[in-house]
């Protein structure tokens, strides 16, 4: 009876020490918000006669840090492992250069560097910088730099730069924060794992209980599955709305619905050394739920997520296989994906996930392209384990019996994610 009530004691005190690490971060967090509001409350009492300027000044000499940007470096290696080097072809897909499995051994994965603050009252600034390791040469990509309002009329928000569309669940999300080393197939398949793009987006949160925003976005239409550019630089739009709600105490769940057009100009995609070409247009409607459960509302024990979504996409133009003449193309393509993920205790999940394609057969000429669907359907199943020992450092090892092309293989990955500095609160 001693030994026991000394082990109830003991996970008593780890979890008021989790609970006290947890309650200071937030706190050193939103100092610096909590700082730059207070400052700007007293320069508009200065003005309007209420204060000195001088105090004001002052103000600001002892407080040299509140406009300073949060920093944060995120790191995230791996070690993989798999049978057989089958490339990273999808029969009846045809796909760009992130949407692969990557090499076997170790690698460095992608880092990110990123800033953000507030401008000023009317605007944020957000910037992504992202460093990876490709074949033993290291790459810098600007993954994100965006301007986004606070204070416009009617709750709206409006945002302006290069940023990751809202068009589905996952692809606002950046990858340290998924549930898995990879992204479903038809993530990969269809939005080269992750679509972003330059342009502008416009929000309108509804003023109701049950949460509901609606908004839309004009890009470029520079990057995979759009390219080239078209219509003197604005190729692409999308339409996107989302709902949510709580669901008694325990329970909240988030709906979305999206529809992305782009127009390819000379598209390329597959290997570089002998890239496919698509030329016309490609329409893209995504459905997707989460559903979100912790026990009164606590997640800190016990929590499970269960999330998924279903693409379709209609592709019309030419096609051009390497070293060929271009061939009318016209076909649908089919994707799922559904996964759960449960913290069986502290620091500790397990997770399951199953991910599908299907692509029309566009018929005997596009025989041996990547067109070529081979009569196989892709898919895919996964399983993880991760433990975090805080919200800034986790360990994974996954394992994926992978179907996605006619040999079937098994991988094996070994990751860790740790974060540097301040990072941002995580979207639902």
């Amino acid at each position: 009876m001693a030994c026991a009530a000394f082990g109830v004691q003991a996970e008593t005190v780890q979890d008021i020490q989790q609970l006290k690490q947890q309650l200071a971060e937030i706190q050193k967090n939103y100092q610096a918000q909590i700082q730059l509001l207070e400052s700007r409350i007293e320069q508009l009492e200065a003005r309007q006669g209420q204060a000195q300027p001088e105090p004001a000044q002052a103000v600001e000499q002892s407080r040299p840090n509140v406009f300073n940007p949060a920093i944060s470096l995120v790191l995230n290696g791996r070690y993989q492992s798999f049978r057989h080097d089958r490339g990273d072809d999808i029969p009846g897909f045809s796909i760009a250069g992130e949407a692969g499995n990557g090499s076997q051994g170790f690698s460095l994965g992608e880092s990110e560097l990123n800033l953000q603050s507030n401008i000023d009252d009317l605007f944020f600034g957000n910037f992504t910088l992202s460093l990876a390791d490709e074949n033993g040469e290291t790459s810098a990509e600007l993954e994100e730099a965006w301007i986004q309002t606070l204070a416009m009329p009617w709750d709206l928000t409006l945002k302006a730069g290069r940023f990751f569309s809202a068009v589905a669940y996952m692809n606002e999300r950046h990858s340290h924060t998924d549930d898995f080393a990879d992204r479903p197939l038809p993530y990969r398949a269809m939005l080269n794992g992750r679509y972003l793009d330059d342009g502008m987006q416009l929000r309108w949160l509804a003023p109701t209980d049950t949460f509901l925003e609606l908004g839309g976005e004009v890009l470029r239409g520079a990057q995979f599955p759009a390219g080239g550019s078209a219509h003197q630089g604005v190729g692409s739009w999308s339409l996107f709305a989302h709902a949510g709600g709580d669901v008694g105490v325990s329970n909240s769940w988030l709906a979305g619905l999206s529809y992305l057009s782009v127009d390819a100009r000379d598209r390329e995609s597959g290997d570089e050394e002998n890239p496919y070409r698509f030329t016309g247009n490609s329409d893209l409607v995504i459905a997707d739920l989460v559903w979100k459960w912790a026990p009164q509302g606590n997640s800190y024990r016990h929590n499970a997520i269960l999330q998924g979504g279903l693409f379709w996409r209609d592709e019309s133009g030419l096609f051009a296989p390497s070293g060929q003449d271009w061939l009318p193309y016209s076909g649908n393509q089919f994707g799922w994906y559904a996964q759960a993920a449960y913290q069986f205790m502290p620091n500790w999940r397990i997770d399951v996930r199953g991910s599908g394609l299907n692509a029309d057969n566009p018929g005997v000429a596009f025989t041996g392209t990547s067109l070529d669907s081979q009569g196989h359907d892709p898919w895919d199943v996964s399983l993880m384990v991760d433990w975090s020992h805080s919200e800034f450092s986790r360990l994974r090892l996954q394992y994926t019996h992978d179907e996605a092309q006619s040999l079937s293989d098994d991988r094996f990955i070994l990751q860790y994610i740790v974060s540097l500095g301040a990072h941002g609160a995580h979207q639902f």
